[in-house]
């Protein structure tokens, strides 16, 4: 069955910020955004140990127990263990992202995409959840933007341990479905071209928005379209240049993307269009496209979210975006 089936909705809400991603939130304000998402109706969370060594599942956790199990979808993610030991969250060694997560709890993070790891990161995930069940569960990172020339191993070791381990338990009923969380397209691709074991999903993150989706309309999308393999769009806003923000990628934006936000916000103020719009129905515009899961730390962005989720958004402009060059000619853009 696919992933699409079991959303309540297209748009969802990513967590990766409530584990401190490039700040300190107050456990109050982190909170107030979950409970915000709630109250305007998302009921599609996902999350990782890896955002900030646990914390974003904690702090998940501690508001979606005050509401029923069966009125929300949640996904988390294996390949990463949180131990009981310290270290210091600055020097961690991750590949393009360092840094990212230096405000998280200090727990040391341990790489481990094996069977027996995939199985531990699943009941650590429970408790920090304060749930008895997750509906899906995502391989992370198992790519070149943490891995470098190492990925194809840390693919390979995944392969054989987390892609089994989930397969089985999506077969059993435990889960509702499994696939990868990465930032790349490669790994999918590679993924859809195996006999076994069969995805049900992914979750791309920052590879299918306005500023960057032409790598993956080549192959990934009309492959997972075709093999019934639905994709949550991850980071619509990548990283927030998109929404008003400086980071695109992880990091400082660049000159070159600045001026290309520069252009795209011009003409959606031509067209009476807020940029949030913008990104999100673009990335859900897609037919291989199940949900969008853009992230939040402030209570107030998740009704701009909703709003611009809702907003009509002129044909003239996604004609206006293709006439600049601005987005691939080959790109769906939503019916109007």
């Amino acid at each position: 069955m696919s992933i699409k089936s079991h959303l309540l909705g297209e748009l969802g809400f990513g967590t990766a910020p409530l584990g401190n991603m490039f700040r300190a939130i107050p456990d109050e304000e982190a909170a107030a955004t979950v409970q915000a998402a709630w109250n305007n109706g998302i009921r599609y969370f996902d999350t990782a140990p890896f955002y900030g060594a646990g914390l974003a599942e904690i702090r998940l956790g501690e508001v979606l127990a005050d509401h029923p199990r069966d009125d929300y979808v949640l996904s988390t993610k294996v390949g990463r263990v949180i131990l009981d030991e310290i270290e210091d969250p600055a020097s961690r060694d991750l590949g393009e992202k360092g840094g990212i997560f230096e405000h998280g709890r200090p727990n040391k993070v341990v790489n481990d995409y094996s069977a027996d790891a995939t199985m531990r990161s699943i009941e650590d995930s429970l408790k920090r959840l304060r749930t008895d069940r997750l509906d899906f569960v995502w391989v992370h990172d198992v790519a070149q933007d943490f891995y470098g020339d190492e990925w194809v191993a840390a693919y390979e070791s995944a392969r054989t341990g987390a892609f089994r381990v989930l397969q089985e338990l999506r077969d059993e009923g435990v889960i509702k479905g499994w696939g990868l969380g990465v930032n790349k397209v490669e790994p999918l691709e590679m993924t859809l071209d195996l006999d076994e074991p069969k995805p049900d999903g992914f979750l791309l993150a920052g590879r299918y928005t306005l500023l960057d989706h032409e790598r993956a309309l080549q192959r990934l999308l009309p492959a997972a379209e075709a093999q019934n393999v639905d994709i949550v769009a991850g980071g619509p806003y990548s990283s927030g240049i998109l929404a008003g923000g400086q980071h695109f990628e992880y990091q400082k934006a660049p000159a070159a993307i600045i001026a290309k936000v520069e252009r795209i916000k011009a003409l959606a103020e031509q067209h009476g269009v807020s940029i949030k719009a913008a990104a999100l129905q673009f990335s859900l515009a897609h037919p291989a496209v199940a949900a969008t899961i853009p992230g939040a730390t402030r209570p107030s962005r998740i009704a701009e979210d909703v709003a611009a989720h809702a907003e009509t958004v002129p044909a003239e402009f996604w004609t206006a975006l293709r006439a600049e060059g601005l987005i691939a000619q080959n790109a769906p853009v939503p019916h109007v």
